[in-house]
């Protein structure tokens, strides 16, 4: 009786064909036809990229406010010399030539000012983490409804060449059903010191990795989340406060996916992303928010799709422009508020489970509680 040859090795077998990459909508839409006249409320820091890709796109921002109005004055005259400046956003909301609303503010105040943009019959692109509540945004959600107005998110991350990308070729099935998603980064966050973002005790798995917990879900699609365990810490010798190590695993019905993060990384800053489904696998490295290196390995070998653009600002355009074309063709827009809440449902039980130690189940954490523990 011969015992059978069985290979014990973890050898990867090598794609020996390469074949084209499929041609996917991955870039930011652009409105046919439709000329807004876009209102910003909250000119800090990161509006600079919204202003700069709204210029490159030739939309018409027709008003600024602040409460600091030397901010908005400032954002006026570096983007757009002929817009008007308020220090009261109530002033630019009776304004009824302002068609679409982008309010950039911090979390706390911004749901107060979505909804009073929905009742004054703006429609709205919020800045993310979209709310602080997840029944919130649900009446949030609600609102735009009853006023027939359309409320997205600045989910700016779903336009990242690579992450858009990627997402476009799950949808379009071309590594079947997924089975797991990975995630490993790591960069510098101590820019954060001396900012209002060093008072948010969980920082890295709140602001920050949204993005990636949002995508998460989307990788997913339909599929449930079961639990989510998170964990973090503090770096040696760090001295911002919040912990800048963490990372999290997500049990889905029939998948897993896992995030690390070291966000007190001083050298080769990198990200690595890999999707593995039941036809094929999906990789994407390169430096940190620009992992254009793509491959899609299958049956037929190995594709090296070439992306063009970069996150920073082609995702600020691809969350506005979405949201206009959405106007432009009466549709529901890809960054629909409600299609952000599984993603924040994901971001809330890490929170909880990292203060926990224990696992959370997506969904019962309604409140981000972004205090010290």
């Amino acid at each position: 009786m011969t015992r059978s040859k069985r290979n014990y090795e973890l050898a990867a077998k090598p794609a020996d064909r390469i074949f084209p990459a499929p041609r996917l909508p991955y870039e930011p839409p652009q409105p046919r036809r439709y000329p807004p006249k876009i209102g910003l409320i909250g000119c800090g820091g990161i509006t600079a990229s919204h202003l700069r890709a709204y210029r490159a796109a030739n939309w018409s921002v027709v008003a600024m406010c602040d409460r600091n109005l030397a901010a908005a004055e400032l954002r006026r005259r570096e983007f757009y010399p002929q817009a008007q400046v308020y220090q009261d956003y109530r002033q630019l909301l009776a304004r009824p030539d302002v068609d679409v609303v982008d309010i950039a503010l911090h979390p706390e105040p911004r749901a107060a000012v979505i909804a009073a943009a929905l009742n004054a019959g703006k429609h709205v692109l919020s800045q993310k983490p979209f709310v602080l509540d997840l029944d919130v945004g649900k009446r949030l959600v609600a609102l735009a409804r009853r006023r027939k107005r359309l409320l997205a998110v600045n989910q700016n991350g779903r336009w990242a060449p690579y992450f858009s990308y990627l997402y476009q070729a799950v949808r379009a099935g071309c590594v079947g059903d997924v089975q797991t998603v990975s995630m490993q980064l790591n960069w510098d966050h101590t820019w954060i010191r001396n900012t209002p973002f060093e008072k948010m005790p969980h920082v890295l798995l709140y602001d920050f990795a949204i993005h990636w917990f949002d995508m998460t879900a989307r990788f997913f699609q339909d599929r449930k989340a079961r639990a989510v365990f998170a964990f973090n810490a503090r770096a040696p010798g760090q001295s911002v406060k919040p912990p800048l190590l963490g990372g999290a695993t997500v049990a889905f019905v029939n998948g897993m996916a896992t995030l690390h993060f070291d966000a007190h990384s001083r050298f080769d800053s990198r990200e690595s992303i890999g999707i593995t489904g039941t036809t094929g696998t999906l990789r994407a490295e390169g430096a940190i928010c620009a992992a254009h290196q793509v491959t899609l390995t299958n049956r037929r070998g190995m594709a090296r799709p070439e992306l063009t653009g970069k996150w920073f600002d082609d995702g600020f355009r691809g969350a506005m422009g979405e949201l206009l074309c959405a106007i432009e063709t009466g549709r529901t827009p890809a960054n629909a508020a409600e299609t952000v809440l599984p993603g924040l449902a994901l971001c809330f039980a890490a929170v909880q489970s990292a203060r926990c130690g224990e696992a959370v189940v997506p969904g019962t954490v309604r409140k981000l509680n972004n205090e010290s523990p």
